[in-house]
């Protein structure tokens, strides 16, 4: 044995000289690097910088929050809107948008992770949209434990950022569950609080079937493809052979599944108004943003770049979905009484799922005509996010003297809060799309547009029927703020707090909540005035 070993050993030394290259005396390490192609990816820091840099904040803020004491705690949500100021100024010097890493060192020309102008702008969203967030968060964490709250929100933030620049099957699951895992538990964050547990068990729940389903799909398209990019797996479905033509179309079917959870289209929208009843009121905000930005994302990268294929399958899906969530949406929030605990915020989730039925339109539009369709869903999302967490920022300065946050409560408003009321009528109308909200208008009619200009007309009659229908609460709501004040005194409930004193309700609002609605209110107005500079993607690839 020992000889044979030696003689083994022996030829392939005398056969090394032979096999190097160029020259004889080549190193065996430089002989492999010549024959083996490099695996090595190099990695972009600046492309993946915003996400990047929320994740370790919420790491630090966490490990920050076991050394200082209990009344300096506040430090941990200055450092939570630093850390996101920060990721925010990052996206400058992305917005010429052809940066991506993670790429494929070998065969195809497919990267895991891109940085293009679709993912700018939905960066610039989800991130925008958490920093709201914490400003109107920074005086309602001293009854929760601050440093899980920041850490839980930054986590989540740092997933949706993730997200929108995924361009593998892989990191766009696993980018979906750091954005939602730490919003279930933001949910129920609120201890002892039965609502709020409720409402994190069916939002949980109800997400893990949706992911479930999902995976399967994700399955299934592996199966049928053999790869997880979303370039690859567009390439390969183009010559499916007949045998697996079924499993790639159950496969894109229940992929859409999860995402459709996500942007809460119907039948899938059952877990938002109870979730965003019994979440802290500025968790149900950013659901209501940031939460759409990551399914519809997630939703708009699977179906224009993974599926174009199967168009066929997903498009008509689309539209259906598009016409069922805006009608229930719109007739659930008809239904909302004004007296009851929470109506203004129910009836906060109930629009939330309406306009997610104006959202899909564009993308269903997709599968007739272009994937520059996807501006218009772009467009219409970014003036929903300014204007709905101007909303919730008013309905946060509102709950602040009437808990229950009816309805009712808003009653002569403008009598009390002058700049409040007006700020949040502006917000209401422009989720109308009636003048002064000259944004909402104009990005409703890019969506008319995108419908019509895809043949599907039908589509565009029913977005009209649910936009007249919807005028009625959101004017009703606007109404009720320049009404004069109810003189009746207020029935005291369960769910709701004696009224305040007039003095009580002049109180002065927390400088944190107030510029956010400053915030919220300017940046309205100027995209109104200038409706063109959200507009302008409807009209371009974003891609």
């Amino acid at each position: 044995m020992t000889a044979d070993l030696s003689t083994t050993a022996a030829s392939l030394v005398a056969q090394a000289p032979e096999r190097a290259a160029p020259g004889v005396g080549t190193p065996a390490g430089s002989l492999l690097a010549a024959d083996v192609p490099s695996v090595v990816q190099s990695v972009d820091w600046l492309a993946i910088a915003p996400p990047t840099l929320t994740a370790l904040a919420a790491l630090i803020v966490l490990v920050a929050d076991l050394f200082l004491p209990a009344h300096r705690k506040r430090l941990l949500g200055y450092a939570t809107l630093t850390a996101l100021a920060a990721a925010l100024a990052f996206l400058i010097p992305l917005r010429s948008g052809d940066r991506s890493t993670f790429c494929v060192t070998t065969g195809a020309q497919a990267c895991s992770y891109t940085a293009d102008h679709f993912t700018v702008v939905i960066q610039a969203l989800v991130l925008g949209g958490a920093f709201l967030t914490v400003l109107l968060s920074l005086d309602d964490t001293r009854k929760l434990p601050a440093g899980e709250y920041w850490f839980l929100l930054l986590a989540s933030a740092s997933g949706a950022a993730l997200l929108p620049a995924s361009r593998d099957l892989a990191t766009l699951v696993v980018a979906l569950e750091v954005a939602s895992l730490p919003a279930f538990a933001l949910v129920g964050i609120k201890r002892g609080d039965r609502r709020s547990s409720e409402a994190a068990l069916k939002f949980f729940l109800s997400s893990v079937v949706a992911t479930a389903v999902m995976l399967l799909g994700v399955s299934f398209v592996y199966a049928t493809t053999g790869t997880l990019h979303l370039t690859e797996i567009a390439a390969r479905l183009d010559d499916v052979t007949p045998v697996l033509d079924t499993l790639a179309k159950t496969g894109v079917a229940l992929t859409l599944v999860g995402f459709a959870f996500k942007t809460a289209a119907a039948p899938f929208h059952f877990w938002v108004p109870d979730t965003y009843v019994g979440a802290p009121l500025p968790i149900a905000a950013y659901l209501s943003v940031v939460g759409k930005a990551v399914g519809f994302s997630g939703l708009i990268l699977v179906t224009v770049i993974a599926f174009p294929s199967y168009a066929d399958v997903w498009g008509p899906a689309l539209a259906v979905l598009a016409a069922l969530t805006m009608t229930v949406g719109n007739i659930a929030a008809l239904r909302q009484n004004a007296t009851r605990a929470r109506s203004a915020v129910r009836l906060l989730a109930w629009s939330s799922v309406a306009q997610a039925g104006y959202l899909l339109v564009p993308i269903a539009a997709a599968a007739y005509s272009s994937d520059e369709q996807i501006g218009s869903t772009v467009a219409y999302a970014l003036m929903y996010a300014v204007v709905n967490l101007g909303a919730f920022a008013v309905a946060a300065l509102v709950a602040r003297t009437h808990p229950g946050n009816r309805l009712s409560d808003y009653r002569g408003l403008y009598a009390t809060r002058p700049l409040a009321a007006l700020a949040l009528g502006f917000f209401l109308l422009c989720l109308a799309g009636l003048p002064p909200g000259i944004i909402g208008l104009f990005a409703k009619v890019t969506v008319f547009s995108a419908a019509v200009d895809a043949g599907l007309g039908w589509l565009a009659v029913v977005m009209a029927v649910n936009v007249v229908i919807a005028l009625y609460y959101y004017l009703q709501w606007t109404a009720i703020l320049f009404r004069g004040p109810d003189g009746a005194p207020e029935k005291a409930g369960p769910d709701t707090a004696s009224p305040a004193p007039a003095a009580a309700r002049r109180f002065r609002a927390p400088t944190p909540l107030t510029t956010a609605i400053v915030l919220t209110s300017t940046a309205g107005i100027l995209l109104s005035g200038v409706p063109q500079t959200v507009l302008r993607f409807a009209a371009v690839s974003l891609f």
